[in-house]
């Protein structure tokens, strides 16, 4: 889901060359139902090999990722862990809504309406542990590091940029920003376009570089209050927040209140809508589990495994997945030290 910020955070555009050269570490989740829910067939469905394999997440993954390869930014992966307890909710919510829109979807097809079967399919992508192993293949035989967080990977992505190993984190969503992630880049689309929420539209877009210190400062609020904000207007760890405030309402409340996070929750009254104290779900975000035990090394890429996990299992083009490795492997060599990637 992902916490809603928009109206609060100010960014500036950043060119995908402008990124030359730094280390931007992925939310790898994130990207993958990015991939499942728009690259699909007319109708909505998966895109599938001659043995009904989905391949929509393979697909986005590749061409995304050689293409910003060539622009020379150095990727690193990370992967969700174990879920917080308090994520559980959220899930089965999503869990029924996935059900309601596959009832819909099924309705769509026996009356062959195109429109609203590719409405309903688009929301009832799930990341199984099959699509898993094989996006972590796809970026081991492309010479990338992958990084295993122990809880969420939005967490442990902006704790390796907070320790300096990483200039960025890429993901569409906020959440990183609630885990201190100096920076966050969004909307890195390859074409310029993104679709529209709940709609058969596509919006043009541009990369949003977004600095968490310059937002901080110009609101007025620290780490802490950002987010006690983003509990008021809802979390994947308190959802749909306090019924009635939004991102402005809750950022006079924070400033109105300053650390008196108490009193500011006692005021919005949390116990009518939750079963479980603030404190909760503010200490699920600010101690979430993160590792130090990652290894951020870039390994020349395999052409042979890139080869057999996409042509030969699932049916790719050989000429598309060939050509887009001979770019990789003719781009010019960079001489700096990791010290300059950062």
């Amino acid at each position: 889901m992902g916490v809603s910020l928009k109206e609060l955070i100010r960014w500036e555009q950043v060119t995908f060359p402008e990124l030359k050269g730094k280390v931007c570490v992925v939310d790898t989740f994130n990207l993958l139902y990015q991939f499942l829910t728009t690259i699909r067939s007319r109708d909505g469905s998966m895109l599938t090999d001659s043995h009904g394999n989905t391949t929509s997440h393979l697909v986005g993954l590749f061409s995304r990722t050689t293409k910003l390869m060539e622009y020379g930014i150095k990727l690193a992966f990370v992967f969700d862990g174990e879920a917080p307890a308090l994520k559980k909710e959220e899930r089965e919510h999503r869990k029924d809504l996935k059900l309601q829109a596959e009832k819909a979807f099924q309705q769509a097809e026996r009356e062959q309406d195109i429109d609203a079967m590719k409405k309903y399919a688009s929301r009832t992508a799930r990341l199984t542990p099959e699509l898993i192993a094989e996006a972590k293949k796809l970026i081991y035989a492309l010479g990338l590091p992958v990084i295993q967080a122990p809880a969420e990977g939005e967490a442990q992505a902006a704790h390796v940029a907070q320790k300096g190993d990483a200039y960025a984190v890429i993901s569409q969503d906020y959440d990183s920003l609630l885990h201190g992630a100096p920076r966050l880049i969004r909307n890195v689309s390859l074409s310029g376009k993104r679709k529209t929420v709940n709609k058969l539209s596509y919006a043009p877009i541009e990369p949003e570089y977004i600095e968490l210190s310059q937002n901080l400062n110009r609101l007025g609020i620290d780490q802490e209050q950002l987010i006690a904000l983003a509990l008021l207007v809802g979390t994947d760890y308190d959802r749909g927040g306090i019924k009635g405030i939004g991102p402005k309402k809750a950022l006079t409340l924070v400033k109105q209140f300053g650390k008196d996070f108490d009193a500011l929750f006692k005021e919005v009254q949390w116990d009518s809508f939750f079963n479980y104290p603030w404190t909760d779900a503010y200490y699920t975000i600010k101690k979430m589990p993160l590792s130090n035990s990652y290894d951020l090394s870039w390994k020349p890429v395999e052409p042979k495994s890139i080869h057999e996990l996409l042509v030969d299992a699932h049916d790719f083009s050989p000429e598309r997945v060939d050509s887009s490795i001979q770019k990789l492997l003719t781009r010019p060599k960079s001489q700096k030290g990791l010290g300059e990637f950062i």
